[in-house]
């Protein structure tokens, strides 16, 4: 499986052209070796030998995939919870600055957040700076932005910390916000890599998660990849609307917890080594190291009840350790009870 295969693809493609460009120039300047050419990643001819079957996962394949696939694609437009694929609206650029204005102050009456895209980071910080004068809870993400502080932008917009968030490239592919009812992006109609079918189509799903989804493209003409995009995202929705009509579903947001981001090891740079069975006994006392015991012991046929074996032979085994340190423990304290009782009978 490889999944996002519109974005994986040409990054698998570009891995071998990337890593020797950079070394032929260390190797030319005597920096390193001319073995170190030898320690490369694949070409991508040779890793599609080595792949086999292979099945490309994508809201919007690319047009590799789609000729690998021979006519053999399977698309999943349905979603459990009913919801559709957003409207979309395209308004003129003409006073789009004022007129986002008045629909982020809309969202954020009722609750809900906004996320706007622009084509420059200057633009993006530049806004960002003209709606907060104008009393409104704002903020920028771009790749100057550090990874860990991304996190928590996105976990701060969803807690409504803020009302809006303005990026450029960054809110597109495996951004799951169920509170974002608005998708704005400004300047569609300028062609490129931003604004390309693809591209605009994953930027529109980021407002397929709310039953109250919409987007606005700000243009002043409709290029042929918005027309595209525009056309995918209306037949996605008419086939939608059909099967919910014909099995009376009626369209949920998406309820999703809203948990500490950072505590994850696929989201954060970094994340806390667990202690190990002896360090953990070696920082409890006997009383704790008790207690601890009973609460292991909990957790561990609760695991087993729910047939989780691998965490339950886990924690059995920090509950061995625990033991064997508290039995060493304890014993010195019985000799010495053993000596006093002695010493008084003398």
């Amino acid at each position: 499986f490889i999944d996002e295969s519109h974005v994986t693809i040409p990054q698998l493609q570009g891995m071998y052209h990337g890593d020797r460009s950079r070394k032929e120039t260390l190797v030319e300047y005597g920096f390193r070796l001319p073995s170190a050419l030898d320690n490369r990643p694949l070409k991508f001819e040779e890793f599609e030998e080595r792949v086999g079957q292979v099945v490309y996962v994508s809201a919007t394949p690319g047009d590799y995939e789609l000729e690998k696939a021979q006519g053999q694609v399977a698309e999943q437009i349905i979603r459990p919870t009913g919801l559709m694929d957003p409207e979309v609206e395209v308004r003129p650029a003409d006073g789009q600055v004022e007129d986002l204005y008045w629909e982020i102050k809309k969202r954020a009456q009722r609750g809900e957040r906004v996320l706007v895209t622009t084509l420059t980071k200057r633009m993006a910080e530049d806004l960002t700076d003209y709606y907060r004068e104008r009393g409104l809870k704002v903020r920028y993400m771009h790749s100057e932005v550090d990874t860990l502080e991304r996190v928590e932008i996105l976990r701060d917009l969803r807690l409504g910390k803020f009302d809006c968030l303005i990026g450029i490239n960054l809110l597109r592919e495996g951004l799951d916000l169920p509170e974002v009812s608005l998708v704005a992006i400004l300047d569609a109609d300028k062609e490129g890599f931003l604004r390309s079918e693809r591209a605009l189509i994953q930027t529109f799903g980021r407002a397929a998660r709310n039953v109250n989804g919409r987007v606005i493209l700000y243009a002043d003409t409709i290029t042929q990849s918005m027309a595209r995009a525009i056309q995918e995202t209306e037949r996605r929705r008419r086939i939608q609307a059909e099967y919910n009509r014909r099995h009376g579903i009626t369209p949920e947001t998406v309820k999703k917890q809203i948990t500490d981001i950072l505590s994850s090891i696929y989201e954060a740079d970094y994340f806390t080594v667990p202690v190990s069975e002896r360090e953990e006994a070696e920082q409890l006392s006997p009383k704790e190291m008790r207690k601890r015991i009973e609460q292991l012991r909990r957790e561990m046929k609760e695991a087993a009840r729910r047939l989780e074996f691998e965490r339950a032979a886990e924690i059995r085994d920090r509950i061995k350790a625990l033991e064997e340190r508290l039995l060493q423990l304890e014993v010195p304290v019985e000799e010495r009870r053993l000596k006093a009782r002695r010493l008084k009978r003398a």
